[in-house]
């Protein structure tokens, strides 16, 4: 039998190396960092081990730690010290991501990441202010309204009057020093909005990464446990894409590229890995892919019962990220798999 084509040939250790299609490097990565103003002590997340809140006088030696594995990149994203209706606590000038990008700035090279949005902020959990004139909620709130537990299902977030809630935390957080702001609250029009108060602001030189596919999906509850960030009742179905579409995602990016987004993500990652490829046939833009919450607690489930090898699957799934034309990746496996590839 003479075999002419031996793809075998080329996967000797030897060669193995030399024709790799994809490369993946501790700057593709992007850890997400809690920074919780309630407490003044680390606080375990129980749903995603390894994990912890830290508080805002920890913030630069959380940083720190993630740096020494070769990671260059956090994301902050906040627990705050108190909630009201309209999230106010996340435009303020002492507010938790506010505290926490100055001393992080001011004491490490890092690339800070704001991450801009409403959830942990808003006595109700929603993404924003709420229609129909609901203005408490039983989570957090004090004067919850038992209307809006009834009427949860019905109620979506006011899309315009929380743009302008977006424009003043965007302010907020580049005056704070933040190297990228990522508005993640699916609003109409929010990349526009930023990027016209930003520039009016003097700050037309900061980037904008946008969640701009962001999906309606199941893969974000151990999240919602770290950052105190789940809905007191209804859902995020009315502002976040449905998890069967794939071509209105196409519409959302194309909208968020028009509005003057400098960066796409996609979230959650791996459920999407289609459209990621999708976006990245149809812009030059570059592109970001979030390793979500679940994600990452399915794969340390698995490995915990002996299924799986956690350090394979866990380099195996960015990779494929990675494959499918992501350039960045958020990802709480960004130390684990820096290490390794160092």
């Amino acid at each position: 039998m003479n075999l002419t084509h031996r793809p075998r040939r080329l996967r000797g250790d030897g060669v193995r190396g030399m024709v790799s299609e994809t490369d993946l490097d501790a700057s593709d990565l992007i850890a997400p960092v809690f920074v919780d103003a309630t407490t003044d002590e680390r606080v375990e997340i129980p749903s995603m081990p390894g994990h912890e809140r830290v508080p805002v006088e920890e913030a630069v030696a959380r940083v720190e730690e993630v740096r020494e594995t070769g990671v260059e990149t956090v994301i902050l994203f906040g627990v705050p010290e108190s909630k009201d209706p309209d999230g106010s606590r996340a435009w303020a000038d002492d507010g938790v991501i506010q505290r926490a990008t100055r001393r992080v700035k001011a004491e490490t090279d890092a690339t800070v990441v704001t991450d801009l949005c409403f959830c942990e902020y808003t006595a109700h959990g929603h993404c924003g202010v709420l229609e129909d004139g609901v203005r408490g909620a039983p989570n957090g709130g004090t004067a919850a309204d038992s209307s809006a537990t009834a009427a949860g299902d019905h109620l979506t977030v006011d899309n315009d009057a929380t743009l302008e809630n977006i424009r003043k935390t965007a302010v907020s957080q580049a005056e704070a020093g933040a190297d990228v702001i990522a508005p993640s609250g699916m609003m109409d029009g929010q990349v526009a909005a930023i990027r016209e108060t930003l520039d009016d602001a003097g700050h037309e030189n900061l980037p904008i990464m946008s969640y701009a596919a962001k999906y309606e999906s199941a893969f974000y509850g151990p999240f919602r446990d770290a950052a105190d960030g789940a809905p007191a009742f209804g859902d995020r179905r009315h502002y976040q894409i449905d998890p069967a579409n794939a071509r209105e995602a196409m519409r959302e990016v194309e909208l968020d590229v028009e509005q003057g987004a400098d960066v796409l993500m996609v979230k959650p990652a791996l459920p999407y890995l289609d459209v990621v490829r999708e976006i990245r046939r149809e812009f030059d833009h570059p592109v970001a892919a979030y390793n979500v919450s679940g994600e990452y607690a399915m794969l340390h489930a698995a490995a915990e019962k002996g299924w799986l090898d956690l350090e394979a699957v866990a380099y195996e799934s960015l990779l494929s990220i990675k494959r499918a034309g992501a350039d960045l990746i958020l990802t709480y496996f960004a130390e684990d798999v820096a290490e390794r590839l160092h």
